[in-house]
């Protein structure tokens, strides 16, 4: 009888102890994953040729050069200049050459794009605004050969 009480009592203190442990588990598990970087994610989107979703990125007013055209446009304009560009040039692999990251308010980014149409040097600065990175100049050149 004693031993039956005692195997009764230690499931139910492990039932309890699971029901309690598991969420802080969890929460810590979760809390513990570090967030992607938005430097990386841009040069994600930009090797997948998704404009829209780069956009997202885009500051209110961004500084763009693609190709020989220089300009600033709104966040929805560059969208549209950006979009037009992979349609273009459909991305096959983007490969990161160079990253600042020193100052966590200011990254500044150089990318090679290889799409079907040739390779293009791509460059980006992104900067705090309010607390999250926002893209503010992104320039779009063909690569120099050597």
């Amino acid at each position: 009888m004693v031993i039956a009480v005692t195997i009764f009592f230690y499931s139910r203190l492990i039932i309890i102890m699971k029901r309690i442990y598991t969420p802080l588990v969890l929460i810590l598990f979760v809390i513990m994953i570090p967030a992607a970087d938005p430097v990386d994610t841009v040069a994600t989107l930009i090797g997948q040729g998704n404009a829209h979703e780069l956009s997202i990125y885009f500051a209110q007013n961004v500084e763009m050069t693609i190709m020989d055209v220089e300009n600033v446009y709104t966040k929805t304009q560059a969208e549209i200049v950006v979009d037009k560009f992979f349609s273009q040039n459909k991305p096959r692999t983007v490969k990161i050459l160079h990253k600042i990251n020193s100052n966590p308010n200011y990254r500044f980014v150089v990318l090679v794009l290889n799409t079907e149409k040739g390779i293009f040097r791509v460059s980006y600065t992104m900067k705090d605004a309010g607390g999250s990175l926002a893209l503010i100049e992104l320039r779009i050149e063909p690569e120099k050969t050597k």
